[in-house]
């Protein structure tokens, strides 16, 4: 039998808590918060009060829906980062007290590690090595995925994440927060083809989405100024034609990646990742290139316990324990860039 493990997320926006049994996910439970739809992005200070607000209700329901309470944990994991300061000082230190109160070991979780383990939640797993692209608000990563725990980031991106520069174009736009998921359902009724942004040149497998943002509002810019209503005229072409864009940026990074390292065992990870756009640009090019894909389900690309529960379980197992006095690294980063 395997462990049974209490997890906790609060990295951002979301207070999640899950609880794993025997590598089975029990149970996500998320609470979202809405208190920052008004300021057009996330306020540190208001998601970590939020946080504290929904915590112990969150964790409560997670342990009462799986049927277990602190005696029956192995132990309890956390987020350690990558995320805002505050927000990760809620959990953690949630999970160490409760940790020290049951006498149980302390599990700390690379949030961007935990994202490319939410594939093996369900079948059908990816084999390794497996290369996996993770597109969130704040990064964007290639990964070379050895084993559970042996992972190497061989690309990212040197500026700008490509799910903010989504957000940031959605705001140029007027569109409210969050902006990405709104872009992508505009395009499903656009003209992908419409309009032209600039191509990034970045060296090796690295990214940058800094230039199309700025390009992006010069152009809008300039097209407002000669028709102040253009955006609302031509929203799903201006939409279709940014989101392939993009889309085509990370697509393009990814089949060269693949090229250099010979992998055909393809993930997509990451709150980006429910983009539908992308979930379809990515079945397309797999057909062409012969991959094999795995993309996880939708409650577990955008952040969620289930994938730090999964992510403690491989680490229960490897005995890779954190010590009590564990703090939050907001900048975390989980393995050296390929040189």
């Amino acid at each position: 039998m395997g462990p049974t493990i209490l997890a906790i997320e609060s990295s951002c926006d979301e207070t999640s808590a899950s609880v794993i049994s025997n590598g089975k996910v029990l149970n996500n439970i998320i609470a979202s918060q809405n208190v920052h739809h008004k300021y057009g992005g996330v306020v540190p200070e208001l998601a970590s009060r939020a946080h504290q607000r929904k915590i112990i209700d969150v964790v409560d329901e997670a342990m009462t829906s799986a049927g277990v309470k602190p005696t029956n944990l192995d132990a309890v994991a956390f987020t350690r980062g990558p995320g805002l300061m505050g927000a990760l000082l809620v959990g953690g230190s949630f999970a160490k007290g409760l940790a020290w109160a049951a006498g149980l070991p302390l599990i700390d979780v690379d949030h961007m590690q935990a994202h490319i383990l939410a594939h093996f939640i369900d079948d059908p797993v990816p084999s390794f090595p497996f290369l996996c692209l993770t597109v969130s608000g704040g990064h964007t990563q290639l990964v070379v995925v050895r084993d559970y725990l042996d992972m190497e980031i061989i690309g990212e991106t040197q500026d700008d994440a490509a799910g903010e520069a989504f957000d940031k174009a959605a705001k140029i736009m007027g569109l409210p927060y969050p902006g990405g998921p709104l872009i992508d359902r505009y395009a499903r009724e656009g003209n992908p083809d419409r309009f032209r942004f600039p191509d990034t040149d970045m060296p090796g497998l690295d990214f940058s989405f800094s230039g199309i943002k700025t390009a992006f509002l010069y152009f809008i810019r300039d097209h407002v100024a000669a028709d102040p209503a253009f955006v609302e005229r031509n929203l799903p072409d201006i939409c279709a034609s940014l989101q392939a864009k993009l889309i085509r940026m990370l697509l393009d990074r990814l089949e060269q990646a693949s090229r250099q390292t010979g992998i055909r065992e393809i993930a997509l990870a990451g709150g980006v990742s429910a983009n539908s756009g992308l979930r379809e640009a990515l079945r397309e090019r797999a057909a062409k290139q012969g991959w094999n894909i795995f993309v996880p389900e939708l409650a577990y690309c955008t952040d969620n316990a289930a994938m730090i529960a999964m992510a403690a379980h491989f680490k229960f197992l490897n005995g890779q324990f954190a010590p009590a006095d564990i703090a939050p690294v907001p900048n975390l980063h989980f393995a050296t860039h390929h040189e």
